[in-house]
């Protein structure tokens, strides 16, 4: 561990510290330092032999409210910021700064709010489960224990928001790609097409981003409504996949994002004493619409049933279904070539979250799974959390994927197995 940054950093802390006591016209800064560490228990061809974590992390964020008489005064304007800090010591010591939030939000009219700038965007209603929310995840982070946070990553964007009476409605411009963070064999192993198995620093792929200009834009939109305590939403989205799935041609190792558009429903509210949703989504590959193309993935239908409980004495529980179906199956599999990995036309995927406090709710007992019948492979995510007190808390926690064939999306993951710990000081 490198000393002399971990000095810079505590430096940092209290320059930022000194700085909000001496002028109080400042901004407040809040954040947590934190310190991770995941020890594999399985074996791969990564980087690191023992480990796939070990990082200091320093968060700062804060609210500016703009005051005056000016028009961003009038309009309600707020400023958003908040970034991390990190040391990663998988990366020997690599010092990096991750902007999670530079933002401006307003209301330049009565029927309309307004954000602008780089913001982690959500919506739809799984738990772990997007169909869609097709904005940026990091994958990576996921997998090797870092917190829940990091799974969405953020995305430059203008959000509009819009309140007719007859619903709610939120319309995104993303003028840049994004892609998902997905292992790529210097951290966590997965499977490689082209070295017909996992693959770790081995893997020799290159995956081709769409370029920056005008009509690479991604657009997303959601018309949602609550009534009588159920909310109703459709959803559109225009842009591309943010997994590489498709193949650039025969003789390069090459992969990228095929344009996407998709088209989905929601619907949420109470049932049996505890909270149900359905969601739906129609993926449309908009480079291989009918299916025939073996190098770009199908269109795709999805659907998803949940349903989560309170079981009272600090105790819940839910469960989801999830099903995936490769529309033009047969003509994808009637163009496909003797040596080609195939994708099966149907999957099925159910997950369980238990979760139980105790100690007036300092303790916290946590068992999410993954598993699919069709796949045979699944993805168990244990852990024990304890808040020390206000200001520290501790996260013992493990990733166990697992699966029969190498091909599928947790059984590539199998030789990435940690068991992690999290001690994280709020401020």
């Amino acid at each position: 561990m490198d000393k002399i940054k971990i000095l810079q950093y505590i430096i940092l802390f209290f320059y930022v510290l000194d700085v909000r006591l001496a002028c109080a016209s400042l901004p407040d800064f809040h954040g947590f330092l934190e310190t991770d560490i995941g020890v594999k228990v399985s074996d791969d061809n990564t980087k690191q032999d023992t480990f796939n974590l070990l990082e200091q992390r320093l968060q700062l964020k804060t609210t500016y409210f703009f005051e005056g008489n000016n028009y961003l005064a009038d309009k309600g304007a707020i400023l958003n910021f908040r970034g991390d800090f990190i040391i990663d010591e998988y990366y020997d010591g690599k010092t990096d700064f991750e902007l999670r939030e530079m933002s401006l939000s307003l209301t330049p009219f009565e029927f309309m709010d307004l954000k602008i700038g780089q913001q982690v965007l959500t919506w739809g209603t799984g738990d772990y489960l997007f169909i869609n929310d097709l904005f940026p995840k990091d994958y990576v982070s996921f997998f090797i224990g870092r917190d829940d946070e990091y799974l969405k990553k953020p995305t430059p964007a203008v959000k509009m928001s819009f309140y007719p009476d007859f619903a709610s409605i939120d319309f995104i411009i993303m003028p840049y790609f994004t892609p998902n963070t997905i292992a790529k064999g210097d951290r966590l192993s997965f499977f490689d097409s082209f070295r017909s198995g996992i693959a770790g620093i081995d893997s020799d792929r290159h995956i081709i981003s769409p370029p920056h200009q005008f009509s690479n834009n991604e657009y997303a939109l959601r018309i949602y409504k609550n009534i009588n305590g159920t909310e109703f939403a459709i959803y559109f989205f225009h842009g591309y996949d943010k997994n590489p799935r498709s193949y650039k041609d025969e003789s390069s190792k090459q992969l990228y994002y095929e344009r996407l558009d998709a088209y989905g429903v929601s619907l949420r509210g109470s049932i049996l004493g505890g909270i149900g949703n359905i969601e739906t989504g129609y993926y449309n590959s908009r480079e291989d619409s009918d299916g025939s193309n073996r190098m770009i993935e199908n269109s795709m239908f999805k659907a998803m049933l949940g349903y989560s409980k309170d079981m009272g004495n600090d105790f819940k529980i839910g469960f989801q279904y999830m099903y995936e179906q490769r529309l033009d199956y047969d003509n994808y599999r009637d163009n496909l070539l003797p040596n080609d990995y195939f994708w099966d036309e149907f999957r099925h995927l159910l997950t369980n979250r238990i979760t139980k406090q105790f100690k007036h709710q300092t303790v916290t007992l946590s068992l999410f799974t993954f598993y699919s019948p069709s796949d045979k492979d699944g993805y168990c995510r244990p852990s024990v959390s304890y808040d020390v007190n206000d200001h520290l808390k501790a996260t013992l926690g493990a990733n166990l994927p697992w699966g029969e064939d190498d091909i599928t999306e947790f059984g590539q993951m199998k030789r990435n197995k940690n068991v992690y710990i999290r001690i994280r000081y709020n401020f």
